[in-house]
């Protein structure tokens, strides 16, 4: 009977040291997964904040309420059930897909860029009427901010997926729960308190005290920076997350395995030939590498894209 309950014993042990082990792998691969898909977390950050603008404070955290628990639809219901089957019965695709989200990110960073430029039209908005009633205007700019995150969080999760191979299927599914999970909490957690920043602000600048007041005024006019400078990163971080994921694919797959190579090899000359700092200058540099290979990929996708729309033009006329 005692050797008996002696064995049960280990089997629960062995049983709760495997699922500690486990939940390491979730914990280790979201957490990787999470930092693969910073460009567009990034992005997705310095996005949403414009789809408060022209409705009253007090609708603010209300939207971007509904468009959080669309992103996490998007996310749970939608996507990682479609990936999940992907990665079961047909993993040899998620290279080309990743290589496809890598190439429309950094599409997206290039069109960021020529706007910044003059170069190109952004339009993002243009497409909802002004006249429409407030609760009308409303539900359609939450319905476009969820299409868009919809391709975002697509994003999001391919780039996650690609971190996974090794998991099993049920750890797959849990890392990319926690993923979904914290990726919309930090994402509509920090746009919320981004556009209630001058909101505090303005509360700060009329109370007595000067130092409360200089506060207020600092954050009032350190939004738009904030706003500016996370558009830029958000710009940075795409290229760069772009162009990485390009080059590792086309590493894997041994297309031109040249180019990224090349790459790793400017990557560590660099960070050896510096005097201080080598892994943070081979980081930088390696970053920068591939944000410029991103920003190439993506200048090419939009001169297409935009012959494209030239070409579809004059055939509509016809």
């Amino acid at each position: 009977m005692a050797s008996g309950l002696l064995a049960l014993l280990d089997d629960v042990a062995m049983i709760a040291r495997l699922a500690a082990a486990s939940l390491d792998d979730v914990a280790a691969a979201s957490g990787k997964a999470a930092s693969k898909a910073a460009g567009v977390v990034i992005d997705d950050t310095a996005v949403t904040p414009r789809y408060v603008i022209g409705f009253s404070p007090e609708r603010e955290l209300p939207i971007i309420w509904r468009i959080a628990k669309g992103s996490l639809r998007n996310k749970l219901v939608i996507l990682l059930p479609l990936f999940l089957l992907l990665a079961a019965f047909l993993p040899q695709a998620l290279v080309p897909l990743l290589m496809a989200g890598g190439a429309f990110l950094a599409f997206e960073a290039a069109e960021k860029l020529l706007e910044r430029l003059g170069l190109h039209a952004a339009g993002h908005g243009a497409d909802i009427p002004v006249l429409l009633a407030p609760e009308a205007r409303e539900s359609q700019m939450v319905r476009g901010a969820i299409r868009t995150d919809l391709i975002l969080s697509a994003e999001i999760l391919m780039i996650a997926l690609g971190q996974m191979e090794d998991l099993s299927f049920a750890a797959r599914a849990a890392a990319l729960v926690v993923v979904s999970l914290v990726v919309t909490a930090g994402v509509y957690g920090a746009v919320a308190l981004i556009v209630k920043m001058d909101d505090a602000g303005l509360s700060l600048a009329q109370r007595g005290s000067a130092a409360a007041r200089a506060l207020g005024r600092a954050l009032v006019a350190g939004m738009p920076r904030l706003l500016a400078f996370l558009s830029g990163l958000g710009t940075f971080a795409m290229a760069w997350v772009g162009g990485g994921i390009l080059l590792h694919g086309m590493e894997d797959l041994g297309l031109a395995a040249w180019l990224p190579q090349a790459v790793h090899r400017a990557a560590e000359a660099a960070g050896h030939a510096a005097p201080v700092g080598g892994p943070a200058i081979t980081w930088l540099v390696g970053a920068l590498l591939a944000a410029s290979a991103g920003l190439a990929v993506g200048m090419c996708v939009a001169a297409a894209s935009l012959l494209a729309q030239r070409l579809r033009g004059p055939a509509r006329q016809a």
